[in-house]
């Protein structure tokens, strides 16, 4: 799919990927291959940008809902878990109006048994993770889990590099220990914490199950990426689509047993009738979970499918300092000198990893420019 087809002599065409990177080409022709490459550039940045609005807008709604779902009378662990994953069927009705592009279809498709052991790990994997996430947001203030699901960017880090041939420069080491250090002092400062009468054992068993989630997560993100371009293979927005729908299912299907096997299940009645709120809340706090988790991880898996793991995480963590933020004016969260010296040095590694990507992105538009004007001229002299 990547590289340059020869369609007529004076004419070339690449796949419908429009990424701006050096390995992707564009359709133009002697006289418009100046405006036709800055038009795909332009829509390439507009998903993007669609891409990002959803993973900022979901994640930081699904967190405050999530915590919300606690701080009213909610209290199973599953339940929480559930909704993570049991909002993928608002997706299915996309699947009848996307389809896979002409040239995708040319490409050899793995098997269907491939396709389900796929899927049916990336949804086991996505069980236990959004479970450990769940114990992480009962035992911890909402802004302390924020903070240190920012974490995820430096594990991240260490599987693109080990498994997506991410490269390692000043920036980004810069930016893997400041936010580590960001992480220890919120360890540190646990001792002066006390989250609505969390026992100190119980805030370690949050904290270790936020770190030990973000780095699956991470694990995850890289797996995806690896698994576009190794198995995969289809770069169409259906395979997002795909990927994002059936490893939910497994998970889903995972909370489902993990209810029942629990008996937590038996608890739900009187938790839905005791809920501050009233039932109606507590079943819309629950839907609305589950939709801005859909949007969220959508928008995740566009980034993957656009850029990459690495770039998806980045912004991922940009709610890490917007929901801290928003915890203090809806949960009254305390947000003390090392939170705020915490969430600062998040920012900057935050920073620090956006302008490694603005460096990377300038220098593969300048090898773009370069390779379409060699085609150009090659074309001018034929």
């Amino acid at each position: 799919m990547d590289g340059v087809q020869e369609l007529q002599p004076e004419m070339t065409a690449v796949n419908d990927g429009e990424t701006p990177d050096s390995n992707k080409g564009y359709l133009f022709s002697v006289d418009d291959k100046l405006q036709l490459p800055k038009l795909v550039h332009y829509k390439w940045w507009l998903r993007v940008t669609c891409y990002t609005l959803f993973v900022l807008s979901g994640q930081s709604a699904a967190t405050l809902l999530g915590r919300l779902y606690y701080d009213k009378g909610g209290n199973s662990k599953w339940m929480a878990t559930f909704v993570q994953s049991a909002g993928f069927p608002i997706l299915l009705p996309l699947l009848f109006f996307v389809s896979p592009s002409a040239n995708s279809s040319l490409a050899t498709k793995p098997k269907l048994s491939t396709f389900s052991l796929l899927y049916l790990a990336f949804g086991i994997l996505l069980t236990g993770d959004n479970l450990m996430y769940s114990y992480g947001l009962l035992y911890l203030p909402v802004s302390t889990y924020s903070l240190l699901c920012a974490t995820q960017l430096a594990f991240n880090a260490a599987f693109s590099f080990f498994l997506n041939s991410q490269k390692f420069t000043a920036l980004i080491f810069n930016s893997l220990v400041l936010l580590t250090t960001s992480a220890s002092l919120l360890a540190v400062n646990a001792d002066s914490e006390n989250p609505s009468g969390i026992s100190k054992s119980k805030y370690a068993i949050g904290f270790v199950f936020t770190v030990a989630a973000s780095a699956t997560f991470s694990l995850y993100l890289s797996l995806v990426q690896l698994s576009f371009e190794k198995v995969i293979k289809s770069e169409t927005f259906s395979a997002v689509l795909d990927m994002q729908i059936y490893p939910s299912f497994v998970a889903t299907c995972g909370c489902v047993v993990g209810l029942f096997a629990s008996g937590e299940w038996r608890s739900l009645k009187n938790e839905m009738q005791e809920y501050e709120e009233g039932r109606i809340s507590y079943l819309m706090t629950l839907i609305w979970t589950a939709i801005t988790w859909q949007i969220s991880s959508v928008g995740m898996l566009g980034l993957i499918f656009e850029v990459s793991s690495l770039f998806s995480n980045v912004i991922s963590t940009l709610a890490s300092p917007v929901v801290p933020i928003l915890a203090v004016i809806f949960f009254h969260d305390k947000m003390d000198g090392v939170k705020i010296i915490a969430m600062l040095m998040a920012i900057w590694g935050l920073l620090s990893y956006t302008y490694q990507h603005y460096l990377d992105d300038a220098k593969s538009k300048a090898n773009s420019a370069t390779a379409n004007e060699v085609a150009g001229s090659q074309l001018e002299m034929c």
